[in-house]
């Protein structure tokens, strides 16, 4: 289609697992013969349009990753890759990078995305492409927020302003790698790095430099030079004075700047709301990418700013606090269904020592399908969560998750996660939050501890982030410093949490250091959690209806029954058809073996062939009934799998998955500690024979574990309700 002359191409798209939200269109505009790629946000129909202006060409829009899940529930959003990054064009020479173009490119889109007003957010460059559209397009901004600017202000950087851009200098040290010559010239990469690392002076920002580095190394020098170029007015581009622009500007104005930005000085910020008559407001301590570093806060301002401009229906409803019933506020991890059930029988023993205490869930599928069966009360906004599990099935290979790596790619996901509880939370007038190991709840109450106005429990089975043997130096460091982190945060807000609950004994903790200079993990766990023991979830004693069970299953009475099963996600298919390929040759060994391969709510059982012998199943509740009935399993590396099978004394094979350091290190001690189950390394398991041998020795092997303890759930349930 054409919209004011411009050409424009839309197609809707496929939802990306690892995304915190999907478009409803993305598209492709052209001006002046450079594409523009676009993306429009619809979620929230009829509210005002928020467009996340360009940075600078050395990164994508999806630099704004940690804003657009969370934006997009309230307001209509629209990003785009600005000319020179991502999927838009990259023209050549500075003329065709200059301030007017951004804005006139910013125009293009607002037309192409059907957009006839919108909020200009934009953080460093941006800022100076959305003043000249605020002055030469009024009618087309609503107001202007600007993060960080950097733009062609008459305010000076020391250190910096010394070093031209576009004349060979002879030093490559410090701002002197800010210099086109030096680029083209081999200095690329020296540069990207010297730049992102003073881009996020923050402590720990390990991640949104990688991000960064990644993207920068999308576009070419030349790319980057020529933008800078146009930016600056070399290479014969024109640039119009930005001062006099900024007087004109009549639409209300944010700027947003950090008190440690090394990119350009904090007087940046003063010196444009002082030109445009905004507001300011300063993050101290804060770098030059507040949105990516501090991203809730920055959320949190962006959401304001733009309910000033279009206000919201307020809260019309208040109770008195004597008069509020006591409320709890569930989180269960949706990666595997362990903590599900273990968190049923611990809302349980929760309430019965609180009979006046109503509990709300917020969760995601499969833990979902865990609670509706429990009859428990799924909070409507779990609806909004992005799914975990989706992200941790895209991650996975054969057999093979690199599960630290994969919560680190999960940023984004956790980001929008936490601020939909932060919604909820605002609104539910809790007392209590209990969240097991809800990763984005504990990391960002810790990074924004104003936010916390209930009492905050939070509960794991294992402690530590710890490097695997084939990650090298890089990722023993990664590791170490998102431990790091984590200690200086309890030191610094013990608050936070009212109660650390560890899932089982102090000698069920690895004695790894956390890293170098670091504590160990057992000694640090011990002086900070206090320990339940483990929760099954169910009294191995009690279940007596194993025959039944069998009987469904057409075994025999002379007949054993293996049990396959790889939990509540959908990365154990690799296992279930390694198993399957085997169950020939062990039923020619131990004809008395009939199997049932449990595929859990995730993998489709149709999807898997069944070889005579065998039965596959799909989601079992109840799967510790299943357990209990087979003589012998073969299982994943899942602490809660295989922690009810020691408890229910039962032989069994796990195999970890690759990679998989919690599985293949925190799983591994714990159960060589209570000599539990034969460990099968995937390499093993693609060897027919060997996995055969093992399912067959296992079968016929007689077993006495170290005892489970089964007043774990009643422990936990003791130190929760101590809370309220």
């Amino acid at each position: 289609m054409t919209v004011s002359g411009v050409q424009a191409d839309t197609a809707r798209v496929r939802t990306h697992p690892s995304r915190s939200a999907d478009p409803t269109v993305a598209g492709v505009t052209v001006r002046g013969g450079v594409e523009l790629a676009y993306e429009v946000y619809d979620a929230a129909p009829g509210a005002p349009t928020v467009m996340l202006v360009p940075t600078w060409a050395i990164v994508p829009s999806r630099f704004w990753k940690a804003q657009i899940g969370f934006l997009a529930r309230h307001y209509r959003v629209v990003t785009f890759d600005g000319r020179g990054s991502g999927l838009s064009g990259r023209p050549l020479g500075a003329a065709a990078y200059t301030d007017v173009e951004y804005g006139d490119d910013i125009v293009a889109v607002l037309d192409a995305t059907g957009t006839d007003r919108a909020v200009l957010v934009t953080e460093s460059c941006g800022a100076s492409w959305a003043l000249h559209v605020a002055v030469k397009h009024p009618e087309r901004v609503a107001g202007l927020l600007a993060i960080a600017p950097s733009c062609g202000l008459d305010v000076p950087t020391p250190g910096r302003d010394h070093v031209p851009f576009d004349e060979a200098v002879d030093s490559t040290r410090g701002w002197a790698k800010y210099n086109k010559h030096y680029w083209l010239g081999g200095g690329y990469d020296d540069f990207v790095d010297f730049f992102f690392g003073r881009m996020f002076p923050e402590p720990h920002s390990t991640k949104q430099v990688e991000d960064c580095i990644g993207w920068a190394h999308q576009l070419s020098p030349q790319t980057l030079a020529d933008s800078t170029s146009g930016r600056l007015g070399c290479d014969g581009a024109v640039c119009e004075p930005l001062v006099p622009l900024a007087r004109r500007v009549t639409c209300p104005v944010l700027v947003v700047h950090g008190t440690d930005d090394r990119i350009r000085p904090q007087a940046f910020g003063e010196r444009l709301a002082e030109l445009t008559g905004g507001d300011l407001v300063l993050l101290r301590d804060a770098g030059h990418a507040p949105s990516a570093r501090d991203p809730v806060k920055v959320n949190h301002l962006i959401a304001q700013f733009v309910d000033r401009i279009h206000p919201r229906p307020p809260r019309t409803a208040w109770a008195r606090a004597a008069a509020r019933p006591k409320r709890a506020l569930y989180l269960s991890s949706p990666i595997g269904l362990g903590h599900a059930q273990r968190d049923v029988a611990i809302a349980a023993e929760l309430r019965a020592r609180r009979p006046d205490l109503q509990i709300d869930w917020l969760a995601q599928h499969p833990v979902t399908r865990v609670l509706d069966q429990h009859g428990e009360r799924v909070h409507p906004a779990s609806a909004w969560l992005r799914n975990e599990s989706g992200h941790i099935e895209h991650e996975a290979g054969e057999h093979d998750l690199h599960a630290f790596q994969t919560i680190r790619r999960m940023d984004e996901i956790l980001v929008h996660n936490f601020m939909v509880f932060d919604e909820v939370v605002a609104d539910g007038d809790y007392d209590l939050v209990v969240g097991d190991e809800a990763w984005d709840v504990d990391y960002f109450l810790h990074e924004n501890p104003e936010l916390k106005r209930f009492a905050f429990a939070w509960m794991t089975d294992f402690v530590g982030w710890l490097p695997m043997p084939d990650g090298g130096p890089r990722e023993a460091a990664l590791t170490a410093d998102y431990n790091a982190e984590m200690i200086e945060h309890r030191a610094r807000f013990a608050r936070v949490r009212d109660r650390s609950v560890f899932v089982g004994d102090p000698d069920d903790v690895v004695e790894d250091d956390f890293g170098p200079g670091l504590p160990s993990v057992r000694s640090w766990t011990e002086q900070n959690f206090d320990f339940a023991g483990y929760v099954t979830g169910f009294d191995p004693a009690a279940v007596d209806d194993t025959e039944r069970v069998r009987t469904s299953l057409g075994v025999g009475p002379d007949e054993k029954l293996c049990l396959v099963t790889v939990g509540g996600s959908g990365v154990g298919t690799s296992l279930l058809r390694r198993v399957m390929d085997v169950v020939p040759l062990v039923r020619r060994v131990a004809p008395e073996l009939r199997f049932a391969f449990v595929t859990g709510p995730r993998i489709d059982p149709s999807s898997l062939p069944a070889h005579d012998g065998s039965t596959v199943l799909g989601y079992v509740p109840d799967l510790f009934r299943h357990l209990a009935a087979c003589d012998v399993a073969v299982v994943q590396g899942g602490l809660t799998t295989t922690m009810e099978l020691t408890a229910l004394n039962k032989p069994f094979v796990y195999v970890p998955l690759r990679h998989h350091f919690e599985q293949n290190v925190h799983v591994r001690h714990r159960l060589d500690r209570y000599e539990a189950g034969r460990h099968l390394a995937y390499e093993e398991a693609l060897d027919r024979d060997a996995l055969a041998e093992a399912i067959v020795k296992e079968a016929g092997r007689d077993v006495r574990y170290r005892p489970v303890a089964t007043d774990g759930a009643a422990r936990a349930g003791a130190m929760l309700a101590d809370l309220l």
